[in-house]
């Protein structure tokens, strides 16, 4: 199976952060000498989750340790996040109580076929349990207003996402009807519901579109295209003598990431403090290692489309199927300086690998991502990077094929070259 054709089958599979982390702890299991916990022992490879939606791997070297690389990404996508108790009774039929998560592109949502995904808590002999519910149906919609009665809906629109998002759910509930036994039904598991991280899910697979299929079209391509290129090129990078290598999934990054398990949080910095452990480090070695040490801050950029040439930069051109992005920004939205710059220019070279560089209009703003978040915790060489898309934080998005490959060689080229950054 293809690089593609696997990061197709995770996507297809991945409809909460739950889901996605569940994805990459079954598959790393599924590999030669990776244990979980955080039993941190030279030689050996350690798995560690955080709140079931966040994922850390790591590769000890054996004997000495000279330096750390670290790739980054996030397994959150912008979405619907249905509330407590979401049941709402409008005459005779009923609707679920949504709230936006991160932010979304509104308007692609209506008129779908929807369902919804994620983590269930519940209490079962007197101990509270967790699981996932992952419901395979085609059981939600979110109708649009019809134009009859909505003459300017072409005009532009300002949904009330406290009003017009709310999926139609069923006709005629009896009055005894209990969402947490539905849920609980659904999910295979006896008890009672305590509470729930449930998500909005649109119901398509991702696809292959263009006149040679040369462009992919899936939900959550941001950044779970990214996240399972680098997570792929880790498994399959070879480790380079004393180096420890780390991939990082985190949680929460549509949403600012101050979360237990967001880049903002300790988790990057309690796995250095492990590696730190392991090998018997000082402070002062500690701090050696970490100035030799990278981390790729791993976030899909915006390509140039071809309907709004205007909102690209004047010279800025980046293209779908045209390599990776180096992203900048001079007020540090993204962490990559000259330095930075540099180290990856060499490495995407070595590999063979095209890369593009991408800054914002200077009269817009920009998101942010990982890179300046985790070094609030660990400070260390950074540079953000993605692959280029469409349609970003819309429920269906788009990038080029060939980009995927592109990303998995490249990370997987950084893992594997003896080249380490000029120290900070």
């Amino acid at each position: 199976m293809s690089i593609n054709e696997k990061i197709e089958e995770f996507l297809n599979l991945s409809h909460s952060p739950f889901h996605v982390i569940h994805q990459m702890e079954e598959y790393a299991a599924s590999c030669d000498n990776i244990q979980f916990g955080t039993d941190f022992v030279p030689g050996k490879n350690v798995c560690l989750k955080r709140n079931g939606s966040s994922i850390a791997l790591i590769k000890l070297p054996e004997g000495k340790i000279n330096a750390v690389k670290v790739s980054a990404t996030h397994s959150d996508s912008p979405s619907f996040k249905i509330k407590p108790n979401p049941l709402l009774r409008k005459k005779d039929l009923a609707c679920l109580n949504v709230e936006p998560y991160g932010g979304l592109i509104i308007s692609p949502w209506f008129d779908r076929a929807l369902s919804f995904a994620g983590r269930i808590v519940y209490e079962e002999d007197g101990q509270i349990k967790s699981s996932l519910v992952d419901i395979d149906d085609d059981l939600l919609v979110i109708p649009n207003l019809c134009i009859h009665m909505n003459r300017d809906i072409n005009n532009g629109h300002a949904y009330n996402a406290a009003k017009e998002t709310l999926p139609l759910f069923a006709s005629n509930l009896p009055e005894d009807f209990d969402f947490g036994k539905y849920v609980m039904e659904k999910a295979g598991c006896n008890g009672n519901l305590i509470s729930h991280d449930l998500f909005l899910n649109v119901r398509e697979k991702a696809k292959r579109v263009g006149k040679d299929h040369e462009f992919i079209m899936s939900p959550r391509l941001d950044d779970l295209s990214s996240a399972y290129s680098c997570f792929l090129a880790f498994l399959d990078s070879v480790p380079v003598e004393g180096q420890a290598d780390v991939f990082v999934c985190y949680d929460n990054e549509e949403v600012g990431s101050l979360t237990k398990q967001g880049a903002s949080s300790t988790f990057l910095g309690e796995i250095i403090d492990c590696i730190a452990e392991a090998y018997h480090l000082s402070a002062q070695e500690k701090a050696e290692v970490l100035r030799r040490s990278f981390m790729m801050s791993v976030d899909n950029a915006h390509a140039n489309h071809p309907n709004y040439p205007e909102i690209s930069d004047a010279t800025t051109s980046v293209k779908l199927n045209g390599g990776i992005v180096i992203k900048y920004n001079a007020n540090q939205s993204y962490t990559t300086d000259a330095l930075s710059a540099s180290y990856v220019k060499l490495i995407a070279k070595e590999a063979g690998v095209d890369f593009q560089e991408y800054t914002n209009r200077s009269d817009l703003r920009g998101g942010s991502t990982l890179g300046n978040l985790s070094n609030n915790q660990v400070s260390l060489n950074c540079a953000d990077i993605g692959m280029p898309q469409l349609a970003m934080h819309s429920c269906m998005e788009t990038q080029g094929v060939k980009d995927l490959d592109a990303m998995f060689e490249f990370i997987k080229a950084f893992y594997q070259t003896n080249l380490l950054p000029l120290a900070f």
